[in-house]
């Protein structure tokens, strides 16, 4: 995905901006952030459109049940959640910070006297409300057009509410890590892009995992996304269908520690390999 629009300059350091707290400097650049992206229709429709549009292509052409009382219609809806999720975070930060690097918008900010976490800050902000935006019209259209059960309890939405924030988490700190991989703006579409399409196909987005060879199984369980899937069908499919899993259950404790090891994974190859500038800005 290539977009023309042109990244937002650096706001100046005004008196009333140097008042202002921690908190409302990293409010004022998440909305920053959210305007940018709501200028690039590119942006906006393939974020929001794709996973909207995939539910809609494969759930009227698969309708058959995978698992006595689960169709391919509940099982397919998680792992768009999980892809859309992915999308907002990975995908778009990886291609979207090399054009902002590419064009001196970083380097920019590097030398004004904002904080740098308040430009980390904002992209945070920018993430979890596209994300947040993108979930609900998933699920509005799932729930409208397809017959999606939501979670009936308390503690179906509290694990939904954590798979999905420590997911976005990891799935963002990997995006603005590997950023620094492109080296052009026009690169960071064909780094990024090629590694969310496989990771889609191999962690039980499109097709069920269990049916997938074992080699991709043990493959996809090394990254984020199947867990993601993982912990997603154990709030939106029935509890019988925890003996389909590898495991022969949800395995909830390790969705949370595999997902949170990729948290600290991503902050640290953030730490350790984010670049303000280009190669050839020195």
């Amino acid at each position: 995905m290539t977009t023309t629009t042109k990244p937002a300059a650096p706001a100046p350091a005004t008196a009333a901006a140097r008042r202002l707290g921690p908190t409302g400097l990293a409010l004022r650049q998440g909305r920053l952030e959210i305007r940018q992206f709501l200028r690039s229709r590119e942006s906006v429709v393939f974020t929001l459109g794709f996973p909207l549009i995939m539910v809609l292509i494969f759930a009227s052409i698969f309708d058959e049940e995978i698992a006595p009382g689960v169709d391919y219609t509940q099982y397919f809806i998680t792992g768009m959640i999980a892809t859309g999720l992915l999308t907002v975070s990975f995908q778009n930060l990886g291609i979207w910070i090399p054009i902002e690097r590419d064009r001196g918008v970083l380097k920019r900010y590097r030398g004004t006297p904002m904080p740098k976490w308040v430009w980390f800050a904002g992209k945070v902000i920018m993430v979890l409300v596209i994300g947040v935006v993108m979930t609900a019209l998933l699920l509005a259209v799932s729930v409208a057009l397809f017959g999606l059960d939501l979670p009936g309890t308390a503690t179906a939405w509290l694990t939904f509410a954590w798979v999905s924030t420590l997911g976005i988490t990891a799935c963002t700190l990997c995006g603005i890590a590997i950023s620094s991989l492109a080296r052009t703006a026009r690169s960071g579409s064909a780094v990024v892009t090629p590694i969310a399409l496989v990771l889609q196909f191999t962690s039980g987005v499109f097709f069920v995992f269990t049916r997938l060879p074992d080699w991709m199984q043990q493959v996809a369980a090394l990254f984020p996304l199947k867990w993601m899937c993982q912990g997603l069908r154990a709030v939106f499919l029935p509890e019988s269908f925890a003996a389909d899993e590898p495991g022969g259950s949800f395995e909830l404790t390790r969705v949370a520690l595999v997902l949170g090891a990729w948290c600290v994974i991503g902050l640290v190859l953030c730490l350790t390999t984010f670049r303000w500038t280009t190669s050839r800005d020195g």
